[in-house]
């Protein structure tokens, strides 16, 4: 059933557990977390970035996440990841998305703040849940080159109650030291930061970059208030590998048969995620 971001990070708020936020750029990972979240029943988020724009455009995966959004078994949020202006915010709003987030964090702060209630504003009057970012994420979405200084851009605790205020946002994603993309390294978590920005707002908070962190890492900025995480590219890359397998032992023929061995792999990382997310 469609609903929208706030009601399924209520029901997060109120059993202390994460709702998992999926990049589905295509049908195999579609498939794979809706078929996931009904299997273990409970609610979950699937999204289009923005950055996935030229592998799926949003005007056709865009109608299909709805679609089955709407016959899902369980609370499904159609959501915009990093939306980077507010016209591609738009587009997906008109096409039925239930929340979007609009990505100003690599603008000053200022900026930030502008754009961000600018968006609010139109979002609202829609009916349409915003979720923005304060601090930023060492690599942007999709990977890339990391920040020599990453702790300079986390989230300042000082400043999240004069964001929420002045914006009006309905979720806010903080930098803690997650990054986008697979990990070179061994990621450092300032859990630290969780807790004081959860004592400035009771806003749901977000964590981006949520893949390839620890499940004892993932209970613990949980039971710290992070209510919904951002997970793509261990399922993506589980996908790859799968598919990589099935071409090498030559066990394929078909395109259809391998994109169906990496939608079972993606599959079991996304049932995998979500039980630790949700506690089960």
């Amino acid at each position: 059933m469609l609903t929208n971001l706030k009601e399924v990070c209520k029901i997060a708020e109120k059993t202390n557990t994460a709702i998992g936020s999926f990049n589905t750029p295509n049908a195999e990972c579609l498939f794979a977390v809706l078929d996931a979240a009904e299997k273990l029943n409970v609610p979950v988020i699937i999204a289009h970035a923005q950055i996935h724009e030229e592998v799926a455009p949003l005007d056709k995966i865009g109608r299909v996440m709805v679609a089955l959004a709407e016959s899902a078994k369980v609370p499904v949020c159609v959501h915009l990841d990093h939306g980077e202006n507010l016209s591609y915010c738009k587009r997906a709003m008109d096409l039925g998305f239930t929340s979007v987030m609009i990505d100003y964090s690599a603008l000053n702060y200022e900026e930030n703040v502008a754009g961000t209630a600018e968006a609010v504003s139109c979002a609202h009057a829609r009916g349409v849940d915003v979720e923005a970012e304060l601090g930023a994420l060492p690599q942007r979405e999709g990977g890339g080159e990391e920040c020599a200084v990453p702790e300079a851009l986390y989230t300042k605790p000082e400043l999240v109650k004069d964001f929420v205020s002045a914006t009006g946002i309905d979720a806010l994603a903080i930098a803690f030291g997650t990054a986008h993309g697979i990990y070179k390294k061994k990621p450092v978590l300032n859990m630290d930061i969780i807790s004081r920005v959860r004592g400035e707002t009771k806003l749901p908070l977000v964590m981006h970059g949520g893949s390839g962190i620890s499940h004892e890492e993932y209970r613990k900025v949980i039971a710290r208030g992070i209510r919904k995480i951002n997970y793509y590219s261990y399922m993506s890359y589980d996908g790859y590998a799968a598919a990589k397998v099935t071409v090498e032992k030559k066990e394929a023929d078909f395109y259809h048969n391998l994109a169906l061995n990496a939608q079972n792999a993606m599959y079991e990382k996304a049932l995998e995620t979500m039980k630790v997310f949700s506690g089960k």
